[in-house]
């Protein structure tokens, strides 16, 4: 730690002593006297953001001058096709589990394909709509809560590079557990197939989840823009805005997920439909395998962050020892977390961080905040999976596999991420309307609320022109008059909300984390599909017929209200976000380096006491 840094952190707290009845609030932030507030628009740069340099715009400059991206390096290209890779795997695999466990395995095969039988669907088990359902929520359930053990582990013992290889190889052996599952000599036996794919479903879970925790924070990391800067481009000055730099890096991120989950979903249905499910489990492995390979070539090239040892049990003494001196069931006042503040015969032994760590962690639970009410936006996504690829059955196919139809969602998403980032982003930009990060979350609930309505008025109809009326989905029955691609709208415009509200809270959860939590935090945005699933497992009894009109009205209802809810409590923090993104930095490193800002703290605090005598 050099001494400069040092010194200068140790001036930061000398300028920040509140008194005792400034009141940190969670609905502050920092505002230049140990305040975290988000809701006034004070200067956009005070003594808590990041110190002076001589390309750093001015007020005026902020308000006038049009934001631009900075550079991305080959380095995130290849973190992201691994991610596609990954996603080519995982996507490959699930597209299969809905027609795996509801339909039965059609007469005369053993392997699942429906090609040459009499049989319209492939399937397996023929355990019916709710089944297949209940598990599709449970493995998205299971696949996001598991990137919060990936997150400590990654953040406290092992790094992200690491973690990220263990998760690959947990993932691969999970396939080999499906693809087991499907073979020939065990599909034809349920309950034993059912034992096994049940296994490797949880397995992969596992392996899915320590990847998805750490791979993005390991991309964005690779973005060397960390600053707001003045420079010219083309005769105009403009801001470079590491903000608008992680927003593109995301967008592309998400496009490699929806290439890659576009080629395995394609490619694996039609696997399923003709050959049969053991290959479609096995091919997915086999690409998968290319992911480790890359990391590896290109290890050198990687801005690779160290684990810092734990800091969760670190964060929640702070918690604790924050509400004991407030007063439980009152404001927190967050001084109290301050090193600055405590002299150092009064200060806990576990107070070894400087005061921007405190800064950094308000921020990242306002962050958490926002997280909130993702689950809502996850419950319609979530019908994309399951429900929608029954209502494609039942549904004219003319030959194509009914779970082929959802992969519109990934490519209405690949066509969107250039016209977005390319067209519309900029073209915003340039008129003065810049679509920060709540707006443009809010959006995406709202376009999440159309593709339910969507889906509502199609399943409408299916009961309507079916010849079984609203039990469509009874085994025999023949498939209502509709041609399976009138489901185009519902799918694109869940792709189109993605795009807003998906890719905006990886962005948050990077940018608005300390340093030294970035994992767990995006794995808590990742944990709200989780929930989401689970209060998903509560549409289950809705989730077969008669009842399916009502499933997609009422998740469409949700989605609106719950958009409006999202708007009304966080449109403020859109006022702060320059703010928000600029704090000091802290010099904290965790356990690892315990001591890390200490003598700042000691500084600042001995300035505190002979400043009262």
């Amino acid at each position: 730690m050099s001494t400069g840094l040092s010194q200068e952190t140790a001036e930061i707290a000398k300028a920040h002593v509140p008194s005792a009845a400034d009141q940190g609030t969670e609905k502050e932030m920092l505002a230049g006297h140990g305040h975290i507030d988000t809701k006034h628009s004070p200067p956009a740069y005070e003594s808590g953001s990041e110190e002076d340099y001589d390309d750093k715009p001015t007020e005026e400059e902020l308000r006038t001058l049009r934001r631009v991206s900075g550079d991305m390096n080959w380095a995130v290209f290849t973190i992201a096709f691994a991610e596609l890779c990954e996603r080519f795997s995982y996507y490959g695999s699930s597209v299969l589990y809905t027609n795996f466990v509801q339909r039965p395995l059609p007469e005369g095969s053993n392997t699942g394909a429906s090609e040459g039988t009499s049989s319209r669907i492939p399937g397996a088990l023929g355990m019916g709509q709710k089944a297949s359902q209940g598990i599709v929520l449970f493995n998205q359930f299971f696949a996001y809560l598991m990137p919060l053990v990936g997150a400590w582990i990654a953040d406290a013992k092992l790094g992200r590079y690491v973690t990220i290889h263990i998760a690959i190889a947990i993932s691969t052996v999970a396939h080999v557990i499906l693809t087991a599952a499907s073979a020939p000599s065990v599909i034809t036996k349920p309950n034993s197939a059912f034992g096994a794919f049940i296994i490797g479903l949880l397995t992969l879970c596992v392996g899915t989840g320590f990847f998805k925790a750490n791979i993005s924070p390991m991309l964005a990391e690779q973005n060397t823009d960390t600053r707001l800067r003045v420079e010219v481009r083309k005769g105009e000055r403009v801001i470079v805005d590491p903000a608008v730099t992680n927003s593109r890096i995301f967008l592309y991120f998400y496009f490699a997920i929806n290439v890659g989950s576009t080629i395995g979903q394609i490619a694996m249905v039609w696997v399923e439909k003709y050959v049969g499910f053991w290959l479609a489990f096995l091919l997915p492995t086999i690409l998968f395998l290319a992911a480790p390979f890359v990391l590896w070539s290109q290890k050198k090239k990687y801005r690779l962050t160290p684990p810092t040892g734990s800091v969760l049990s670190k964060f929640l003494q702070m918690f604790f020892y924050v509400v004991k001196k407030s007063g439980w069931f009152k404001k927190l006042n967050w001084n109290h977390a301050r090193p600055s503040q405590v002299p150092p015969e009064q200060r806990p032994s576990w107070m070894t961080y400087d005061d921007a760590w405190v800064d950094e962690v308000r921020r990242g639970l306002l962050a958490c905040k926002v997280f909130i009410f993702l689950p809502i936006f996850h419950l319609a996504y979530n019908q994309m999976t399951g429900n929608l690829t029954s209502q494609a059955a039942t549904m004219e196919l003319h030959g194509v596999p009914n779970d082929i139809i959802q992969n519109l969602n990934p490519i209405s998403i690949v066509i969107m991420v250039p016209i977005l980032d390319r067209l519309v982003y900029p073209g915003l930009r340039k008129i003065g309307i810049h679509l920060t990060p709540i707006k443009r979350m809010t959006i995406g609930f709202f376009f999440g609320a159309f593709s339910m309505v969507a889906a509502c008025v199609m399943q409408y109809y299916i009961y309507k022109m079916s010849p079984c009326g609203d039990h469509a989905n009874s085994e025999g029955c023949d498939p209502a008059p509709i041609n399976v691609w009138a489901q185009c709208l519902p799918y694109i415009l869940i792709g189109i909300s993605e795009l807003f509200t998906n890719v905006t809270s990886y962005e948050y959860a990077f940018s608005k984390a300390p340093e030294n939590m970035k994992s767990l935090v995006m794995s808590v945005n990742l944990f709200t599909s989780a929930f989401a699933a689970a209060i998903g497992q509560a549409f289950t009894p809705l989730s077969d017929d008669p009842l399916l009109v009502w499933n997609y009205g009422v998740i469409a209802v949700i989605a609106f209200v719950g958009g409006v809810a999202f708007w009304f409590c966080f449109h403020h923090y859109d006022e702060r976000e320059d703010h928000l993104n600029s704090l000091k930095k802290s010099e904290y490193l965790g356990t690892n380096n315990p001591n890390a800002g200490g003598a700042e703290a000691d500084a600042a605090a001995n300035e505190a006491q002979a400043g009262k005598v």
